[in-house]
Parts: C-alpha cells; structure tokens; sequence
C-alpha cells in the first residue's frame, strides 16, 4: 500500500511529458534526483544495488552522486520500477547459448514518444522522408527495440515506398538510386555488416540520401574500427558522412551521430563516464572512461545505467564511443586493446 502511495505520488508530480520538455542543464538534474528517489522507492533490484553501496537519497545531491546500474542486471533480474503490467519484452541479440538482457516495459507509448521526438530534433519530420531499413539480424529474432522503432518511424512516414530489406539487396539498390534520383530525402538504416554487404555488390553516388549504421557485426564479419567503418561505407554510397545511431535494448532514448562517430543526446539523456579502474567514480570531461548513461524515458525500469563501452564525453556533451570493456564484471579492470 505504502509503495503504491508513492508510486501514484511520484506520478501525481511529474507527468511524462516534463521528460521531454527538459530545456536547461538544471532542470535535467532536478528532475533526475526525483526520478532517482522514485526508482529508489520502487524498483527493488536498484535498491538492492544501492544499498550494497550504502547510497540513500539523503546522499544523493548532484549526479555525480547517482549510483549507475551495471547492464548485466538486465540479464539476470527483472528491473521494473513500475506497478502497472508489462506492455511489452525487448530483448538482446547474442550468441548460442549466452544470456541475453531483456527490458520489460510497462508503459510503450514513452519509449515512442522518446524515438519520435529524437528524430524530429535531429532530422526534423519523418513525414519528409522515404525510410529504407537493412536489419537483418534483427528481424530474423523476435524482441527487438531497434526494429519496433524503425517499424514505428516507416509507418510514421507515410510513404509507400518505405519498408524493411531481408536479403533483398538488388531490389534495395534499385529502390534506393531510384528514390536518390529523383531528390526525394531518403534515410538508409542498416546494420554494419549488411551495409557493407550492400556496397561490395553495388556502388551509389548517392546525393539526397542519409546513409546510418546500428553498429555491429553480429558475428558475421570481422569487427572494424568506425573510421575503416565509415570510410568503406563512404566510397561504397558516394556520401561525405555516415550518421549513427547510439542505443540499447535496455534504454527507451537513442543518441545520433551525423559524422565522425561524434554523438548528440536528446535533452532527455545525458552521457557520463566512470573510471576505468573505479566504477563508482565519475570522471571529468575528455577522458576515457566507461559509459555511464542517464535516460529520464527510462522512468518505469531504471534511468542510471553503466554500459560495457568506453567512450569519451566532450564539455559541450557530445561523446564518442572508442571501444568496449574486455568483460563484464563492475569494475571494469581488464580492458580491450583500443
């Protein structure tokens, strides 16, 4: 009963429509301390976490001070912060026989409220373009929040000639010079490696077209550094930049990159890093560290979470991803060669 009172209290004060109103650094914090006390409240695998590191909101007062939840929780635990029914299960990619995450949402519509509004800021109205998506190991399992998004946004744009791309490349090649030529805005989204399975067998000379990459190989190719990357994508598509999109089966917000593997949060997410050799201490800006990432969508699960990427944050709040820890574990001492 208690919890329930401080559920509807908590929701009696912030309305999700603050989350993506946010104009200002200050109110950014205000309204993650609340959302801080609220899932320490209410999602009982986050207060365990704090607990063990002896953090109660009387010890929280500035964001340095949020304790961040290591991703490999969503492996293992159900992280809700809400008393309303799961909606919908995303979950993770990964090997035979691996673990994967999965992030059970309870409410949907904030996760597209959270994608639609980070499109129109960084690319303005979907409607204006025609959405070519290259996802294919993504669609061929179920449970991914990529695919509900990108699914979402072709349907937002109201144009028959968008759709998903199995392993249809001659028929996306021709579609794709077809829409270029006659100067209409297309968005290519695609996977890595199908991208780059696209451009081995055709070659663009795109000139009205976006050309954006998810990140990662899938296991289907070996694994390339984003300049090789980006540089073979753009010689293969005839475009100066490759855009990229930063997100995760455990977040509801994306951050996009427009080139140079440079990204830009919505005013919604903020990127923090840890030290490498102490996960529980946030450092200043233009180090390597590991990826710390707030998402205030993320109300309803948790919105303080560390990644396994390392990642370097610039004082304007852009950030670049520069590899990945080695392994899981908290503290992070083993890391890959970068």
């Amino acid at each position: 009963m208690v919890a329930l009172f401080i559920f509807t209290y908590f929701y009696s004060m912030v309305d999700s429509q603050a989350i993506f109103n946010i104009t200002s650094d200050s109110a950014f914090e205000e309204l993650a301390l609340k959302i801080f006390r609220f899932q320490f409240e209410n999602n009982p695998v986050y207060r365990s976490f704090c607990d063990l590191l002896y953090k109660h909101p009387s010890d929280v007062t500035s964001l340095k001070d949020i304790p961040f939840l290591p991703i490999e929780f969503f492996k293992s635990k159900q992280v809700i912060s809400s008393q309303k029914p799961i909606e919908k299960t995303f979950s993770s990619s990964g090997t035979t026989g691996s673990k994967t995450s999965k992030h059970h949402v309870t409410d949907i519509s904030l996760y597209e409220k959270s994608f639609n509004a980070a499109f129109k800021a960084f690319y303005g109205n979907v409607e204006d373009y025609t959405i070519l998506a290259l996802l294919p190991s993504y669609l061929e399992r179920e449970g991914s929040s990529l695919v509900y998004m990108v699914d979402n946004l072709i349907k937002a744009s109201n144009n028959v000639h968008s759709g998903f791309y199995l392993n249809e490349l001659d028929q996306l090649n021709k579609q794709l010079i077809e829409l270029d030529n006659s100067g209409k805005k297309t968005l290519l989204i695609g996977v890595s490696f199908a991208l780059l399975d696209l451009v081995e067998k055709h070659q663009f000379n795109l000139k009205n077209s976006i050309v954006m990459e998810t990140g990662g190989m899938k296991g289907k190719r070996k694994e390339l550094i984003r300049d090789e990357l980006h540089n073979i994508l753009k010689t293969g598509f005839g475009v100066d930049s490759i855009h990229s999109e930063y997100g995760m089966t455990e977040l509801l917000s994306q951050a996009y990159s427009k080139g140079k593997g440079i990204f830009k949060c919505p005013p919604w997410m903020k990127i923090l890093t840890r030290d490498p050799e102490d996960a529980l201490s946030i450092q200043s800006n233009h180090k390597i560290g590991g990826i710390n990432v707030i998402d205030l969508a993320n109300i309803n699960s948790c919105s303080f979470i560390a990644t396994q990427d390392l990642g370097r944050v610039s004082s304007n709040g852009t950030f670049e991803i520069i590899g990945r820890f080695d392994n899981s574990d908290i503290r992070g001492c083993n890391l890959m060669a970068l």
